[in-house]
């Protein structure tokens, strides 16, 4: 999440300043509206087959987010919610893959539509003990972190992801006004949802043994790394500065099996593998500072960006049968490369 330079700041000639009591609660508030579009996306064990018999994994998503940022005494806070609307190669309920039901009867269902939700908070330590003492060199400050992710789609799987994180956040300074942030955390997805687990959806089944009561999984604690980072383009010449870079990575270890809590099976329910979800560049071309100049730097930005997510959700895409029609071969739905554009306005 951005990191404001408030030791570059404090070094600026100002005016005295308010007293405290005067102070806003918040020093920063942004809050943005984005639409974007994800062109080659996927879904785990989601595909088509073509009429020349090649597999086709990929599903174009349109993407609708809100994002909150806000940086006040303590730490800062950042929050989004998205809205991720799949075309027909992803489909929603009741189809279980694409032109079939769950019974195997034909069936044209609408693209699912996912709801993704995730909030991070930092408590920063210069803040909290007053001091400078966690600021040297490019290391601009060290943070508690805690977070949360939730989502829900209207699929056949039927995902209802719920996980808390929490650690460190280590806030270093780039040139340009730039940023890098690392957070070594703890990972919990303490509830999920799979509805292919359903005890009697293929049989009876023995419950936690070859199925799930109410398709409720629950995961093992695991390790987690985001690191994020942000830099104007500031070596351009003064007409040109209209570009930033950015970019995220998130590494997620091994949270127990596929359908934890269900018994290890070496076929339908292996071992997690670690995932990491990625957005390695995103371009940024500030076009309101562009047509209206500085002052409205960053109100209207539009963006184009490379995405790479492997392991999707923790499956193994070289082992696991839901991201492999047979034993290596794969249906191209558990590693995603897509190109991602988007337009984002400040409010």
């Amino acid at each position: 999440m951005p990191v404001a330079n408030l030791a570059s700041a404090a070094d600026l000639p100002v005016k005295a300043p308010k007293p405290a009591a005067d102070l806003p609660f918040f020093l920063v508030i942004d809050d943005r509206v984005t639409y974007s579009y994800i062109f080659s996306g996927t879904d785990p064990g989601v595909f088509s087959v073509r009429p020349d018999g090649s597999i086709n994994g990929k599903t174009a998503k349109q993407v609708y987010s809100f994002t909150h940022f806000d940086i006040w005494a303590y730490g800062q806070n950042f929050f989004t919610i998205s809205m991720y609307k799949s075309d027909h190669n992803d489909p929603a309920s009741p189809c279980s893959n694409v032109g079939v039901t769950i019974t195997g009867a034909p069936a044209t269902c609408a693209g699912a539509t996912e709801i993704y939700g995730l909030f991070r908070s930092t408590f920063g330590w210069n803040q909290i003990f007053n001091t400078k003492a966690f600021s040297m060199g490019p290391l601009n400050n060290i943070s508690f972190e805690v977070g949360m992710d939730a989502n829900t789609e209207n699929n056949f799987l039927a995902p209802a992801k719920r996980d808390v994180v929490a650690g460190l956040q280590f806030e270093f300074n780039l040139p340009y006004k730039g940023y890098i942030n690392v957070s070594p955390l703890m990972y919990y997805e303490f509830s999920n949802h799979n509805a292919f687990d359903q005890c009697g959806l293929f049989g009876p089944g023995v419950p936690g043994v070859t199925c799930l009561t109410d398709g409720n999984t629950k995961f093992n604690p695991t390790w987690a790394v985001e690191v994020n980072y942000y830099m104007d383009l500031g070596f351009l010449p003064e007409s040109m500065q209209y570009f930033s870079i950015s970019g995220r990575a998130g590494w997620y270890g091994k949270k127990g099996t596929e359908n934890e809590p269900m018994a290890f099976n070496p076929v339908t329910n292996i071992s997690t593998a670690v995932e990491l979800n990625s957005e390695p560049i995103r371009l940024t071309f500030d076009a309101s500072k562009a047509l209206w100049g500085p002052k409205y730097s960053h109100f209207v930005d539009v963006w184009v960006a490379y995405r790479y997510w492997q392991n999707k959700f923790g499956l193994d895409h070289a082992k696991s049968v839901v991201c492999n029609v047979s034993p290596g071969v794969s249906n191209n739905s558990c590693t995603e490369e897509s190109l991602y554009s988007g337009i984002s306005v400040k409010f």
